[in-house]
């Protein structure tokens, strides 16, 4: 797949769009085939940010339509297809990112040899989204996968979220969890499965940013009080400003708002999830180089012997399935209904596939050790 991008101005908006011109290539597993009417080609437009978006420069000075106009969006950035009608779309996009589930045989063949070490966000994709991030609860049965997948291979959740808050939500002790975008990340300490790990691993590389964060989580509880529908959420080393239940008439408002706050901070910077906008310290630091750091406290920095497999359904996994495909080693799995750009190499559609997907692994894997 080969891609060529110019700049298109929107006559009525007046922002810049890259187009992306996606040209079809054979992929990893299945034949590429022409659309029903001979176009092998899909159309993807995304809004650049004047300004100041998820740099090391702070979140203020982004051009609040901008925002708007990126807030419209799902997250990762949905595909429009401009030359394909949208079931043409579909199987197009299925080409490119086969479901896991489809390539399950594959995929396991692929692991031969190999030690599988999972990493698994929570919203999204081990719990469906729902209005109240405080009620995003997993249910029983993907708790009991999620346990099964960590007594035969190495597991973290690696969440946006606060680190005690979705360790209340799994509730699951063998398990590595890296909160606030990877920036608080906690092993288990008494486990002596992961014989080539550091036990009980505790990294906080934005410890002090607290006092900052705190001050502008104070702060944005009391200038966003004028939208309703708003919910300010403290994950400890980031923020996370919720507009799912806030009317679209008063996104604008809102990114005023948060842009105006953050005009002040310029050592935290201003991105989007899904349906969320994220603030985060300007360091170096997310979800791909927190896949890194567990790596490398199990021993497998740089072994050849490992398969890593990511399964995230948000903008933020995306760094993740970035360093997977920048050390063609590992799997990323998107969970997504709808066509969307990702460095992924596969798809899933929602939790419950996720949920199929690992009973499968386990399945697999008790197989595989019952012919030993």
């Amino acid at each position: 797949m080969t891609n060529q991008n110019v700049v298109v101005r929107d006559a009525k908006s007046g922002i810049d769009h890259f187009t992306t011109r996606v040209v079809l290539s054979k992929s990893l597993f299945s034949p590429v085939a022409p659309s029903p009417r001979g176009r092998n080609c899909i159309t993807v437009t995304r809004p650049t940010f004047p300004g100041k978006i998820d740099n090391e420069e702070g979140g203020g000075g982004t051009k609040v339509s901008s925002w708007v106009d990126s807030m419209r969006d799902s997250s990762p950035t949905r595909v429009k297809a401009a030359c394909l009608t949208e079931s043409e779309e579909k199987r197009t996009w299925i080409i490119n990112y086969p479901s896991a589930l489809s390539m399950f045989e594959q995929i396991v063949s692929t692991s031969k040899g190999k030690q599988i070490v999972m990493f698994l966000d929570y919203d999204g994709t081990l719990s469906p989204i729902v209005e109240d991030p405080d009620r995003a609860f997993m249910t029983n049965e993907m708790r009991e996968v999620v346990r099964d997948v960590s007594r035969y291979f190495p597991t973290a959740i690696v969440t946006g979220r606060c680190r005690n808050k979705v360790y209340s939500f799994v509730r699951l002790a063998g398990l590595y969890y890296a909160g606030s975008h990877g920036m608080d990340i906690k092993g288990p300490s008494n486990n002596p499965k992961y014989k080539k790990g550091r036990r009980g691993v505790l990294f906080q590389p934005a410890s002090e940013y607290l006092p900052m964060i705190d001050k502008v989580y104070n702060i944005l509880l009391e200038r966003t009080r004028i939208v309703p529908g708003v919910r300010v959420e403290n994950n400890k080393f980031c923020l996370s400003v919720h507009f799912r239940c806030v009317e679209e008439k008063m996104w604008a408002v809102l990114v005023e708002k948060v842009t105006e706050v953050l005009s002040d901070y310029p050592k935290l910077k201003l991105s989007q999830g899904r349906k969320v906008l994220e603030i985060r310290p300007t360091i170096k630091w997310d979800k791909g180089k927190a896949l890194e750091f567990l790596l490398e406290s199990l021993g497998y920095a740089n072994s050849s012997d490992v398969l890593p497999v990511y399964i995230g359904d948000d903008r933020t996994d995306e760094d993740a399935f970035k360093v997977l495909r920048n050390r063609g080693q590992g799997l990323g799995i998107l969970v997504s209904k709808v066509p969307k750009e990702t460095s992924a190499s596969y798809s899933l559609q929602a939790p419950t596939e996720v949920r199929e997907f690992l009973q499968r692994l386990v399945e697999w894997k008790r197989q595989a050790r019952s012919m030993v």
